[in-house]
């Protein structure tokens, strides 16, 4: 096996260490690191946690003094500045490291080419871009809000083959089986927040926790322009336990804010016009929180909205063998949709996987260039 083989091997094995830390390190990216002399792993790690060591310290601390004269294989330009944690570019230069090879450079302002100018400034061989498309897609999300300021927007759905997600009399419960509903609380386990509108709301009486508890403990958002969400409800019931954000309009009543605050939910205002801007800026605001994954799900008129305003990012969907039909039977996704088959959306990297009795799809919406 030549050098760029080898490189290909270990640069996978990053990877795999990286996706370790979902659910973890939000609103840091997830990181794995490996160091090698020759063919052989003599250290390895990943970032775990917000504000514990980065995946580069872990793996010099297996390695030990074997790491001089050997080559890193980091799935992220290593930091160079001094944060929850000191640089990792110093502990990297002092180690003896004498080869780094990084998938992606890092777009966080005070690293951006910083990290790999100081590497090579000590005299390491640094080489850029292995996997890096790879890599790009674990981090999508921690990209996406560098960017954009937003974060990255899953839409979660259960429905029938005819394509319902309740009974024309609004019965939901349950569609889909309870594989299903283990994958949408591991979901719900490593998100940020967990958002659904107004009538899913009151038709579910949803609790919208993770059970077990997952790696973290999402907030939960309601669209809800009136400020109507009751007070008997299981969200505000909870309120105290688990954050609930209420997301209003300028038109709901002094008093509901008022109730809803005494109960312990938070009631943001959103002053847009329009539903579309409203969602928008309850986006912003989210996002200027730093959370950055954000699961939604449902209802129709709020996927639906989403979509048209290209706000989705990622869908899990999960399909029941069963029918309903109804003219007047829920839709999971709403809104205005599109005009011609031939613009449809399409996913990409769309994967199946059997539930017991349901098939579950998830995918990422395919951006058009």
């Amino acid at each position: 096996m030549d050098q760029s083989e080898l490189d290909l091997w270990h640069m996978r094995r990053a990877l795999e260490l990286a996706v370790l830390g979902q659910g973890y390190v939000e609103p840091n990216p997830m990181v794995g690191c490996v160091i090698v002399q020759g063919a052989e792993i003599i250290g390895e790690g990943w970032h775990r946690r917000f504000g514990e060591a980065h995946a580069e310290v872990e793996a010099l601390k297996l390695a030990g003094p074997r790491a001089a004269g050997a080559t890193m294989l980091v799935t992220l330009e290593p930091c160079c500045h001094y944060g929850k944690t000191p640089p990792c570019t110093k502990a990297i230069v002092a180690a003896g490291i004498r080869r780094v090879v990084v998938a992606q450079h890092d777009a966080f302002p005070q690293v951006a080419g910083k990290g790999l100018g100081e590497l090579r400034a000590a005299g390491i061989e640094v080489e850029v871009g292995l996997l890096e498309s790879e890599a790009r897609r674990v981090n999508a999300p921690y990209l996406k809000l560098l960017r954009t300021g937003r974060p990255w927007v899953l839409a979660k759905w259960a429905m029938t083959l005819d394509g319902r997600t309740a009974t024309r009399t609004g019965s939901s419960q349950w569609i889909s089986g309870p594989e299903s509903r283990e994958i949408v609380h591991e979901l719900r386990g490593r998100v940020d927040a967990i958002v659904i509108g107004r009538n899913t709301a009151r038709r579910d009486d949803p609790l919208l926790t993770a059970r077990p508890p997952g790696r973290r403990t999402a907030i939960r958002v309601v669209v809800d322009t009136r400020a109507s969400l009751s007070s008997a409800s299981q969200l505000v019931r909870t309120a105290r336990e688990v954050p609930v954000l209420v997301a209003a309009g300028p038109e709901a009543q002094k008093a509901d804010r008022q109730r809803l605050a005494a109960a312990g939910c938070e009631v943001f205002i959103c002053q847009g016009e329009s539903h579309a801007d409203r969602l928008d800026e309850l986006l912003e605001e989210l996002g200027r929180r730093r959370l950055t994954n954000v699961l939604v799900e449902g209802g129709g008129h709020l996927l639906g909205s989403l979509l048209d305003t290209g706000q989705i990012d990622e869908i899990h969907v999960f399909i029941a063998p069963k029918l309903l039909g109804g003219e007047t039977a829920h839709s999971p996704v709403e809104g205005e949709g599109i005009g011609e088959v031939s613009a449809a959306i399409p996913l990409d990297g769309a994967e199946l996987r059997q539930l017991g009795s349901d098939v579950y799809l998830t995918g990422r919406i395919a951006r058009r260039q």
